[in-house]
């Protein structure tokens, strides 16, 4: 059945606010950070208020029904991925920390100077630049698979570069947080292990909004953040093969990762407390649970879905403004991220405008600094959606577009500003 955000707007809170300027609020800045549903404030809420106390060694009736529920919230990550074992999933404080973790821990250990790490020029800072540290730890180099002229990568590309280059790992997102391409998951994977290359998916914006199954993509690591499913901030997922993590050394030292510590030294604990060192993300791994059961119950196919109409619905009606161009593919190979420039206007002026009508989009580099200037461009301009956002809003947004092209375009009005945009 097709989604009927009217019927789910209700459970965001959030979104019946007015914005400053007095106007009804059109969140399309969901590729940055989404909003909450109430499920999910109730949950963490709910821990605090009645049994919130630390994990795992607390013999007290409060510690044994936190780590009940913290571990439960580990079983609903398994599921929510198609993970085999609860031992493959790691709770991290974010993507960007996941893919810290696989770089000091797998990434110190597996490589060396004269090694590759092959990434695309699509990639968020958050995928670029754990691995230019490793290199310049280790002595191995990042190298870097271009756009073609659809924004899409050929396969021919790819197959190119694993066989040129023989990289030890190849990292890539699954979606890119400004283009939007959907990259082809396990068939990139299949290619690089053929090739010999361990593969790392940066699923952010993967995981929001398509169903993931890690055993049919076959990735060795998935990453991805909880804000950015409905879930709370400082908490993330690293999926890793379990064969790869009980191998890894952990990253971070202290409490929780530890089975025996004398004054000679110490010895870790078993998968997956291993690289969760000091007290963990407790209220945070609850909430995530409540979010991925929340979106499971919405359906994560239906989600898609809906985000494709409204991405169709805006990427077609800013075609069709004079000055605009889209950063991007087509709908079709494209999730719900419409991302675009407008001729003689600043990507700031853009969003500034759009604000005072009341719809948030992100505006800057987008935390993608080698993918612009690939472009040839310092800043866009992100309409991103979820599944509470309307085709009324697609509406207000290409309304807005138009306003500030005429009013910024037109009276000569440019300015250019730093961007301090993280997404």
């Amino acid at each position: 059945m097709p989604l009927d955000p009217h019927s789910i707007r209700p459970d965001f809170p959030i979104l019946k606010r007015e914005t400053s300027s007095g106007a009804p609020l059109a969140f399309l800045d969901n590729a940055a950070s989404a909003q909450r549903p109430q499920v999910v404030i109730d949950a963490i809420s709910d821990c605090y208020q009645r049994y919130y106390a630390n994990v795992h060694r607390g013999i007290h009736t409060l510690s044994e029904e936190s780590t009940a529920a913290y571990e439960a919230a580990r079983e609903t990550t398994r599921q929510f991925v198609g993970a085999q074992s609860q031992t493959e999933i790691v709770f991290a404080a974010g993507t960007t920390a996941a893919i810290n973790t696989v770089a000091h821990s797998w990434g110190g250990r597996n490589l060396s100077a004269g090694d590759v790490i092959l990434l695309t020029i699509a990639e968020h800072h958050a995928n670029i630049v754990p691995w230019h540290q490793l290199a310049e730890r280790t002595g191995c180099r990042v190298e870097f698979l271009p756009l073609g002229d659809d924004f899409t990568i050929d396969d021919a590309v790819v197959q190119s570069k694993l066989q040129s280059l023989q990289p030890k790992l190849f990292s890539f997102a699954s979606s890119s947080n400004v283009l939007g391409t959907n990259f082809p998951v396990a068939r990139w994977t299949r290619m690089a292990h053929d090739a010999g290359a361990t593969v790392l998916v940066d699923a952010a914006q993967g995981a929001p909004h398509q169903a993931l199954d890690v055993q049919q993509w076959d990735a060795d690591f998935v990453v991805f953040s909880g804000h950015k499913i409905c879930g709370p901030t400082g908490i993330g997922v690293l999926y890793g093969k379990e064969t790869l993590l009980d191998a890894m050394p952990p990253f971070l030292g202290g409490g929780g990762m530890i089975d025996r510590v004398t004054t000679a030294g110490f010895s870790p604990t078993g998968l997956p407390e291993k690289f969760e060192a000091g007290t963990p993300p407790i209220t945070e791994a609850i909430g995530l649970a409540a979010a991925m059961r929340y979106l499971q119950s919405v359906g994560l196919e239906a989600i898609e879905a809906h985000e494709h109409l409204l991405c169709q619905a805006a990427d077609t009606a800013l075609r069709n403004i004079d000055g605009v161009q889209i950063l991007g593919p087509t709908p079709d190979k494209k999730g719900g991220i419409v991302s675009f420039t407008v001729d003689g206007v600043h990507a700031h002026d853009i969003a500034q405008w759009l604000d005072t009508r009341g719809v948030a989009v992100r505006a800057g580099h987008h935390c993608a600094m080698p993918l612009h200037e690939s472009l040839g461009k310092t800043a866009s301009a992100r309409a991103s959606f979820y599944l509470y956002n309307t085709l009324e809003e697609v509406d207000r947004l290409i309304e807005a577009v138009k306003e500030a092209r005429d009013k910024f375009a037109r009276g000569g009005r440019r300015r250019r500003r730093r961007s301090p945009s993280p997404a």
